[in-house]
């Protein structure tokens, strides 16, 4: 009879166990996500595959697909009107995440649409790192050869009202970390040092090509970093 009651006790005791175990992984989230989802916005004439490398290079460093996010937009619209395709599109990335900010990477013009809706738009309360490169924060006279056919090369034009609206106080707002990287050989960018943004970490990455900036795996390994 002892005997007979040691072996129900134990089985109890096992069932109990492995039911506590159950419930316990039951409350445990399937996946806890380790990173910010990343946006990547692109620039003057072209889209989201501009980041193709970049984002096989955060996946090869442990991001998941889930976690990269390159927005196309029409680039011939203002800036303004870019901004608040972004807004929309951030709000999208964070409810199908559930995270509660990103990680804003971006080329070129994509800096002015992305700088807009952060200083704007409201986007400091969703944006945890904020990364500019070959931006063209300061405007670049390149931009005279297209301002009088598209709206966004415009307010590309050194001394725009727009750039001049958008440099005014401030220009890394709210708590987001702010990061600039440029080239001292940027055809694209004249002058070069256009690229910085006052309050941010300036980074000059040498001479590297305006088109190849983020492609490049050097920059790519900085940026990462960075947000890391």
């Amino acid at each position: 009879m002892q005997r007979h009651k040691r072996r129900i006790a134990t089985a109890l005791s096992a069932v109990t166990t492995s039911l506590l175990l159950s419930l316990s992984l039951a409350s445990t989230p399937a996946h806890a996500a380790s990173h910010n989802p990343i946006v990547f916005v692109h620039g003057l004439s072209s889209d989201s595959t501009s980041w193709d490398d970049w984002i096989a290079d955060f996946e090869a460093d442990g991001y998941s697909s889930s976690e990269l996010y390159a927005i196309s937009y029409d680039w011939t619209k203002s800036n303004v009107t870019t901004a608040s395709t972004l807004s929309t599109y951030i709000q999208s990335v964070l409810a199908s995440t559930g995270a509660s900010k990103v990680d804003l990477v971006v080329h070129s013009m994509g800096a002015l649409n992305s700088r807009y809706y952060l200083k704007n738009l409201g986007g400091t309360s969703y944006v945890d790192d904020f990364v500019s490169v070959a931006g063209v924060n300061h405007g670049t006279s390149i931009a005279s050869l297209c301002g009088w056919l598209y709206t966004s090369c415009k307010e590309m034009q050194t001394g725009s009202s727009f750039l001049a609206a958008l440099n005014s106080g401030d220009e890394t707002p709210g708590s987001v970390s702010y990061a600039a990287y440029w080239s001292d050989c940027d055809e694209a960018i004249n002058p070069d040092t256009s690229a910085e943004l006052s309050g941010a970490t300036n980074v000059d990455v040498g001479c590297i090509s305006h088109t190849d900036m983020n492609n490049d795996h050097g920059v790519y390994e900085q940026v990462r970093d960075f947000i890391s």
